[in-house]
């Protein structure tokens, strides 16, 4: 069974009673199990959900190159949110509706900035484009999925190419307090967000999931409120704002629990199925 997410919500041929017309999934742990597959239980609760008249979208930190394998595994041919919201996508045409960049000037700028209080960094750079490379310089360790091709890189190289965000690591400081110092030194500049174990990203100041998401949302004519959400990490909670209804994984970062309209089973556990089989099982 494949993943379409291909229906467009029709406010003729939908039932009125359709709790939400706009089923939006993260990816990575969410809509993926941790051995990167989608269980055949997510799969029939989608199916049923579309059924009803719903369309399904994913909505991912993954620019379209790294999402692009899990796209063909799952058999997705709809449209995507790629890159935290900088790339609208549409799988079945692989083909990229919007792309926005991150201003190298203003990067460059906001990385040493965060450097001056954290010492030096481990970076990466996403290449802007369907076939851009994500380059990693010296030190920097590949923390999302598996076998995601990178290109290592010396560090001056990183920002020679338009590129949609960059990816920094610390050797001593969480996740976390490397984000928070980086919003605090540099958050006037660029965008700041962790988006998973590993992976503190760079951003255009302003871009988030929940832009990306609405510009998506426009063209299939679907408005917010028609919106639920599934998400585990802090990169979700703007999502989580722009939704009518956000649900958090169980093992959903604690930031996003706090802002949680609901809080669902695990992502090994079948959480997005267990919510989508309560709202359309009967529809």
């Amino acid at each position: 069974m494949s993943i379409t997410g291909q229906h467009r919500p029709d406010s003729q041929g939908a039932s009125p009673e359709l709790p939400y017309r706009l089923v939006a999934t993260d990816l990575d742990g969410t809509l993926l199990s941790t051995a990167e597959t989608v269980s055949e239980r997510t799969r029939a609760a989608l199916a049923t959900a579309q059924a009803a008249g719903a369309v399904h979208i994913i909505v991912t930190g993954r620019g379209a190159t790294w999402a692009r394998p899990i796209f063909d595994e799952i058999g997705y041919t709809g449209l995507a949110v790629c890159g935290q919201g900088a790339q609208v996508y549409d799988a079945g045409a692989h083909k990229l509706l919007t792309s926005l960049t991150l201003d190298r000037r203003l990067a460059a700028t906001a990385l040493a900035k965060i450097e001056a209080e954290t010492g030096t960094l481990a970076v990466a750079a996403s290449e802007d484009g369907l076939d851009g490379s994500v380059l990693a310089g010296p030190g920097y360790a590949l923390k999302i999925g598996s076998d995601l091709p990178i290109v290592p890189t010396d560090r001056s190289d990183l920002l020679a190419t338009p590129v949609s965000k960059l990816y920094i690591q610390h050797p001593r400081l969480s996740d976390d307090e490397l984000a928070e110092c980086a919003h605090q030194v540099a958050g006037h500049l660029v965008g700041v967000v962790m988006a998973g174990p590993g992976v503190v990203e760079l951003l255009p100041l302003g871009l988030t999931k929940a832009t990306g998401l609405a510009v998506a949302a426009h063209r299939l004519g679907v408005k917010a409120r028609q919106t639920i959400a599934f998400g585990d990490m802090p990169n979700d909670v703007p999502m989580f704002g722009w939704a009518a209804h956000g649900v958090a994984m169980a093992n959903a970062h604690a930031s996003l629990l706090a802002v949680a309209d609901e809080v669902t089973a695990g992502n090994d556990e079948d959480g997005v199925a267990v919510v989508l089989e309560r709202l359309y099982g009967n529809h």
